[in-house]
């Protein structure tokens, strides 16, 4: 009766187990390129499209401004990263400013006056018409990310959005709005920071043609 005891049960719980969590990670990937090929179907112009509007920005002497909240945040400051150190190919700096790393900043705006302003006063204090405000909401709809770019309009600031679902206020601030047409937040993010790494690989093309062909492994 070897196979009959709690010991047979066990093990087919075990298999069945096995084959759900091997279930729940080939969807995730599923899911995850099903969404980035739908993106680029429907957004891969407005990507080329933001990618000349932030080469022509540094080119001219302008800067990136990047914010958002959680995730997108963690997004800003790898994007200003990749964009002040280097991305692929060695090149001079750019000028990229994430505005949510700074936690005395960040504090006492939202302990003075409110944390919608976080972003609206930095941009206020550091933009400068020719600059680019670049904000990140997978839901489009974060009122610090909308309140800053309506700064950022204000004072002649060129707008850009990465944005999700259909792209709420945030998209609707953006003179270049990305939008991946998506409602799921992990989806959305894995897209945001696809783009960005695309963003920065375009800008290098676009800035530096000989540096990129000579890259290696493109």
């Amino acid at each position: 009766m070897l196979g009959g005891g709690p010991v047979g049960a066990m093990s087919i719980s075990r298999q069945e187990e096995q084959m759900r969590i091997n279930s729940r990670l080939e969807q995730a990937f599923a899911d995850s390129i099903r969404v980035k090929q739908e993106f680029l179907a429907a957004q891969g112009e407005a990507v080329l499209v933001a990618a000349r509007l932030l080469a022509q920005t540094l080119k001219d002497g302008g800067k990136i401004l990047l914010f958002g909240n959680g995730g997108s945040a963690a997004d800003a400051q790898h994007l200003a990263a990749e964009f002040v150190n280097r991305f692929r190919v060695e090149r001079p700096p750019l000028a990229a400013i994430a505005l949510t790393t700074d936690t005395s900043i960040l504090t006492s705006i939202a302990n003075d006056y409110d944390f919608r302003e976080v972003f609206a006063k930095q941009v206020r204090a550091l933009g400068r018409a020719g600059d680019v405000a670049l904000g990140i909401s997978t839901s489009g709809s974060s009122a610090n990310v909308v309140t800053a770019l309506q700064a950022a309009r204000e004072l002649g600031l060129k707008t850009m959005a990465l944005s999700g679902g259909d792209g709420g206020p945030v998209a609707a601030l953006a003179d270049v709005a990305v939008v991946v047409p998506s409602r799921s937040t992990p989806r959305i993010q894995e897209v945001h920071i696809t783009v960005g790494h695309v963003l920065c690989d375009l800008v290098d093309y676009l800035l530096f043609p000989e540096k990129v062909a000579g890259e290696q492994n493109p």
